[in-house]
């Protein structure tokens, strides 16, 4: 039997074999914000979804797909790009070692987006991106995806010619254009010609930049959050800002070595070489 405080279940009083209706709420106020998944979310996204593959059908009815002639083994085509969603990752190749380039800072990226649930505390939960309320992390998604990932595509898609070399968009493509190879590591710029100091001096300023970008994410910190600071750190914890700390590092890394390679000619930061491997940074 029901009480006032409970309501019976429907398997209660349903009769074996009936089924039963049950209405569907609509929101009909600012406080009553929850409706039903079904029909009302999973409609509207099976009618946009209708709407996407007639335009496609359409688009592809209409435009041509810009394909190639066969591919002929004898003759690489120059300049030879990836897949339009590699591209970001190719025109890395151009600052960094194709190890660092291609399994690290990747590597960095999908461990990134996986831990994210785990650093991000906000206590509104999940998806919330109120610009007043996050603008920092707003901020760095669109420092880490739009400006470094999107412009490295559109850079290899329009701005990459025959060679790989730059071209402007009112460029015309010049397959015989050659420039000179004047790129230098950072201890060379300093003067180091030794090669057991110039690792040395490469190695302090890698250390440098973690601990000086550290220092400087841990005083930015204090000025985010202001009064709020000691309780902030209390709940989110020293592994979640190193962890953070060493992800943003990385990422800011990528854009001073791009810098350093249009601004400086510089190549590499440190080299380290052994009889069994090398890394380049």
């Amino acid at each position: 039997m029901a009480t006032p405080e409970t309501k019976p279940s429907l398997k209660a009083v349903a009769p074996a074999g009936k089924r039963i209706e049950v209405p569907i709420k609509k929101a009909t106020g600012p406080g009553d914000d929850k409706i039903h998944t079904w029909p009302h979310l999973v409609r509207n996204e099976f009618l946009i979804s209708i709407g996407i593959i007639l335009l496609l059908i359409v688009w592809s009815l209409l435009v041509d797909a810009p394909l190639e002639e066969p591919a002929n083994p004898t003759r690489t085509p120059n300049p030879s790009k990836a897949p339009w969603y590699f591209l970001g990752l190719q025109e890395m190749l151009v600052f960094f070692d194709p190890w660092h380039a291609g399994v690290v800072l990747p590597t960095f990226i999908i461990l990134g987006l996986m831990v994210i649930p785990f650093l991000d505390i906000n206590p509104a939960g999940n998806g919330y991106y109120c610009w007043k309320d996050r603008k920092w992390e707003i901020l760095t998604f669109i420092l880490g995806f739009h400006i470094l990932w999107v412009s490295l595509i559109i850079i290899g898609t329009f701005v990459r010619g025959p060679g790989w070399n730059w071209f402007w968009f009112w460029e015309k493509w010049d397959v015989h254009k050659v420039e000179a190879l004047t790129n230098v590591d950072l201890p060379f710029l300093l003067g180091v010609r030794d090669e057991t100091m110039a690792t040395i001096v490469g190695a302090a300023v890698v250390l440098g930049y973690f601990v000086a970008g550290y220092i400087g994410f841990y005083l930015f910190c204090r000025w985010v959050k202001g009064a709020d600071f000691p309780d902030f750190m209390r709940r989110w914890g020293w592994p979640r800002f190193a962890f953070t700390g060493f992800l943003f590092l990385n990422m800011m890394a990528v854009v001073f070595k791009m810098l350093g390679r249009h601004l400086l000619n510089l190549k590499y930061i440190m080299v380290l070489k052994t009889p069994y491997f090398s890394i380049n940074i």
